[in-house]
């Protein structure tokens, strides 16, 4: 079944900025404090750089649709594959209802503080993600010619934010100061497990640039289109990152900062200082679209999965099922949709809106990860493979091409291992990492339940 080709490099370039860079892991890298400007690099080169110069070889390799599946199926068969594609997959359903949370905890700045008074409400925000989830899935059925532009907005939306926060802290640095001490010795990353739990969050924030490949049949010259764009968004999103968690800090001292709503409320901060408070509400209705494109951006790229999956017949037929009118894997949409709704009740069952997004973050990191670490495993054994002329090689060849692929497999196992850890502030620690373990290991077997099911079923044919 043909897809249709609509993704051009500006299209994928905002695709990459949209799914890749998330305002909210800005705030949560700030509430850390300087150290947070020292993790980013050791977050880039641990694992943003292995991941980059991965993607960049083995789709140029394997550019067809399906992407981090077709790489392990390749390397390891259809089981891994499954496993691969399944929990690849699967991260993003608690991921979806983490990035509407953001979204909606950041939308209540666009009132002001009466607004605020909803910022501890649960059935506000369940309400408004399940509205954010309906429109993401809506506009992707449609498909990628409409969906896309939901990525693109939310991208530019993302923009202005980090921009608009860049300026107001360059202006209040010079008017008023920092707000929190930048003194060197406050840039040595404290190795006390309670600073360093976050480290996988932040290794989280750079994932993100493999997402575009599970659609290569539907990209433009994707062997040209897509180095061009994976370079160019990571270059962009590695200087945001940084240059935001600063501006942040200039804003408010460590402990005043909320990784729910610490970008808005250094933004509000900042602006009320410098007398431009009436942006305050526009900047916030940004930043929600931002977070809403996001969502769409994943759910585009995510579905591609179980559509492989289904033609591979591991999932049943209807998942590699097209939408007559729009040429879309709407069954697999769908599917995607629902279960992410029941991971908003999940993540909120026992605790609080705080509490929620925590474990709704963990679970979604621990899911992600896992494929990882067969994407790396499988970079390292497609090296025996031969190299046809239009294949990105890692600079320096095979031994750097494993080197690389090493260290992005430690840099993976470590952030597993500390996502499992629930945060300093949560009064309900064993219940929390119960529902993040547990919620992790139950999609695995469900996974291998699947896998099986399916083998037997083909089996028969």
């Amino acid at each position: 079944m043909q897809l249709r080709r609509t993704l051009g490099f500006r299209d994928l370039l905002l695709f990459y900025i949209v799914t890749g860079f998330s305002l909210r892991w800005i705030a949560t890298a700030a509430a850390a404090g300087p150290s947070a400007l020292v993790i980013w690099v050791i977050a880039a080169l641990g694992l943003f750089v292995p991941l980059v110069f991965t993607v960049l070889e083995l789709s140029s390799r394997y550019p067809e649709e399906g992407g981090i599946y077709v790489w392990s199926k390749r390397a390891f068969g259809p089981f891994a594959a499954f496993l691969t594609g399944w929990t690849y997959w699967g991260s993003n359903l608690p991921y979806f209802p983490g990035l509407l949370y953001f979204g909606a905890a950041n939308a209540l700045f666009i009132g002001g503080a009466k607004w605020q008074t909803l910022s501890s409400n649960s059935t506000y925000f369940i309400i408004v993600s399940l509205a954010g989830l309906t429109i993401a899935v809506v506009m992707n059925v449609v498909g990628l010619n409409v969906g896309k532009w939901l990525n693109n907005v939310g991208a530019l939306a993302g923009w202005l934010p980090a921009l608009a926060l860049i300026a107001f802290g360059a202006i209040a640095w010079t008017r008023f100061g920092s707000a929190t001490p930048m003194a060197a010795r406050a840039l040595v990353p404290s190795t006390s497990l309670k600073d360093v739990i976050f480290w996988s969050t932040i290794a989280f924030a750079f994932g993100g640039v493999e997402s575009a490949s599970t659609m290569g049949e539907e990209i433009v010259d994707a062997r040209r289109t897509l180095p061009r764009a994976i370079l160019t968004a990571g270059a962009i999103m590695t200087v945001l990152y940084m240059v935001g968690t600063f501006s942040v800090l200039l804003a408010m001292p460590k402990e005043q900062i909320s990784g729910l709503q610490g970008i808005m409320q250094a933004i509000q901060t900042m602006a009320g200082r410098i007398g431009a408070s009436w942006m305050v509400p526009i900047l916030a209705a940004l930043v929600t679209i931002n977070a809403l494109g996001g969502v769409g951006g994943w759910f585009a790229a995510t579905a591609r999965l179980p559509f492989v999956a289904g033609i591979d017949r591991f999932l049943p037929s209807a998942f590699g099922a097209l939408h007559p009118r729009w040429r879309t894997p709407y069954v697999a949409l769908l599917v995607q949709a629902v279960i992410a709704a029941l991971f908003i009740w999940l993540g909120q069952a026992g605790t609080s809106v705080r509490g929620a997004y925590d474990a709704l973050v963990s679970m979604g990191i621990i899911a992600y990860f896992i494929p990882f670490l067969f994407m790396f495993a499988a970079m390292i054994k497609l090296q025996r493979e031969p190299a046809g002329p239009g294949v990105m090689r890692v600079p320096g060849g095979t031994p750097v091409a494993i080197a690389l692929a090493v260290l992005g497999m430690a840099t993976t196992a470590v952030s597993i291992v500390l996502a499992c850890i629930p945060p300093d502030e949560e009064p309900h620690k064993l219940l929390a990492a119960g529902k993040v373990v547990g919620s992790s290991l139950f999609l695995v077997g469900i996974g291998v339940i699947v896998y099986g099911l399916g083998r037997r079923r083909a089996a028969r044919r």
